[in-house]
Parts: structure tokens; C-alpha cells; sequence
């Protein structure tokens, strides 16, 4: 065996998914590996302790956030392949879902240490599994960013996406939120905001994307919160509905071309037929027959 390669007696790397709210969401077995592990890898070692406590766990914590994970991940799998187990969790419910981790699991992998995952809370499946929106198919899109490209085509894939959406919000932005997805055209969406799953306060608001933006414009939610985007539903577009689609992207500027194929896209119909009413705007004079 050479330096580098992993030895047989090397440790695992176990990702445990902690309670959202509710503490009796622990299992008995993420108990038993926070119990046995050389060391726990947490965001707030604070807020941790207060978990273990609960449970009588007394194994040591270290801290492990995206401000060190950098520093951290070479020493931890060091550690790991030196023999030692160690647990990485995040402050509430499944690392790695919107909170760091993703830099030790890869450097653990390449090193081929054992990751083993013990599965629990995540508010994602729990707001998902209670929306009452189809469940078979679903994108999750994480926090989006505040502003800029990221979030408007982050946005804009949400508005045509033909299966359930799925993201994290703060509570000061959901009523931007939703209006942005209604001045998209997803205001007659079905929609469900859930907020604070599992604890004391726990709530689902169910409505339409305009509905709900009306009612948290006017009473702004608190709370962790979580957006459940029903899936766009394919309307047959009119002529005229195509016609003037068109008409206001390439009053946008956008190339006869290019308005063709994202009217086709978003209203579902033949490229030939947009190219057409494209075409009739006037503007840029393009080639290539009929944009197909």
C-alpha cells in the first residue's frame, strides 16, 4: 500500500439530519452515532449543544461553516482516514440541503472514506408532502438570490416548469416572491406557504400565487419559510394570445428569432406559427426561412 492511498482502517463520515423544530423528530439511531463518533462537525457548536444535551450525548464539537470550511475539510480528512469517525450536521434538519457540507463529502469521497448518511427532518419533504400538490415530481431550488440574472431566470424557469417547485425563503421576501412569479403570468398557480414545520407555530396557507401574495403583502409571515409552486398547467394559447406575446418581446427588443422560439417555449406552440407573427412586427430583417 503507498502514502496515498486510503487505509483499511479508516473512519466514516456520518451525515445525520437533525430535528427543524421539534425535538422528538431525533431518531434513536443518529442518537447512537453522535454517541459513538470521535467528533461532531457542526455550523454553531452553541445551538448543537443544545440538541446533545437533550439526548445525553457528550461527544466533543467542532466547528465546520462556509467561513472554514476551506481550512477544515483537509484536517477532518486527515482525521477520518487517520481512523476516526466523524458526524457532520447542520443547525436544523439535513446538511448539505441549503447549508454547507458539500466540500467535506467530496474531499471525503475522492479520499475514499465511507460517507454514510442517517437520514431524518428536512422542512423541504415536510412542507412538500403536506402541500397537496403533486409530489411525484418536484425541482428544489434552494434560496434564490436576492437579485440580478441568477434570480430572474431562476424565476422564470418556476413560471414554465410542468412539475412542483420547491424553495426556501425569508420571511421579508415572500410577498416579493410571489409577485414576481405573478408578473410572470403564474398568478393562478396553486401555492402553498409553509411556515415554521414541526414547531409550536407551525402553519399552511393554501391559495392561488395571487391570493397569497395579497394576503402576506398585508400580513407578513415570520418564521422559516417554505414556498410550494404547483405545476404551470398548458392552456391552449389563442392566436391572438400568440400574436401579442410576440409583439411585447420584440417590443423588448428581442430578434424576430429569438421571440419565436420563447413564445413556442412558453405558450406551447409551433415555432412556424410565432415566426410568423414575429415576422409581421417588421424590425430586423433575419434569414433562414421559417426559424424552425
Amino acid at each position: 500500500m503507498t502514502g496515498d492511498e486510503t487505509p483499511a482502517s479508516a473512519g466514516t463520515l456520518y451525515v445525520v439530519s437533525t430535528p427543524i423544530g421539534n425535538m422528538g423528530d431525533f431518531s434513536f439511531r443518529a442518537v447512537e452515532v453522535l454517541k459513538s463518533v470521535s467528533g461532531i462537525l457542526a455550523e454553531d457548536t452553541r445551538h448543537t449543544r443544545h440538541l446533545l444535551d437533550r439526548y445525553e450525548i457528550k461527544t466533543a464539537t467542532t466547528s465546520y461553516h462556509e467561513h472554514n470550511e476551506a481550512k477544515m475539510t483537509p484536517v477532518l480528512v486527515a482525521r477520518l482516514r487517520g481512523g476516526e469517525s466523524l458526524a457532520l450536521v447542520s443547525d436544523a434538519g439535513t446538511p448539505l440541503i441549503s447549508d454547507p457540507g458539500a466540500r467535506l463529502i467530496a474531499a471525503a469521497i475522492e479520499a475514499e472514506v465511507s460517507v454514510v448518511p442517517v437520514p431524518g427532518a428536512s422542512a423541504m419533504l415536510a412542507a412538500l408532502v403536506a402541500s397537496g400538490l403533486d409530489a411525484e415530481r418536484f425541482t428544489f431550488f434552494g434560496f434564490l438570490t436576492r437579485t440580478g440574472s441568477e434570480r430572474r431566470g431562476a424565476l422564470d424557469e418556476i413560471t414554465t416548469l410542468r412539475h412542483t417547485a420547491v424553495l426556501y425563503e425569508a420571511p421579508n421576501r415572500v410577498a416579493d416572491t410571489l409577485r414576481d412569479l405573478e408578473e410572470r403570468g403564474g398568478g393562478g398557480r396553486a401555492a402553498v406557504v409553509a411556515r415554521e414545520m414541526t414547531k409550536q407555530f407551525e402553519e399552511l396557507r393554501r391559495g392561488t400565487v395571487s391570493e397569497l401574495r395579497a394576503y402576506y403583502e398585508e400580513k407578513p409571515p415570520r418564521g422559516e419559510i417554505v414556498l410550494v409552486i404547483g405545476a404551470a398547467v398548458q392552456v391552449a394559447a389563442t392566436d391572438e394570445a400568440v400574436r401579442d406575446r410576440v409583439r411585447a418581446l420584440r417590443a423588448s427588443g428581442m430578434s424576430a428569432r429569438d421571440a419565436s422560439a420563447a413564445v413556442a417555449e412558453e405558450l406551447g406552440v409551433p415555432k412556424r406559427l410565432a415566426y410568423r407573427y414575429a415576422q409581421e412586427t417588421g424590425g430586423d430583417q433575419e434569414g433562414g426561412g421559417s426559424g424552425e
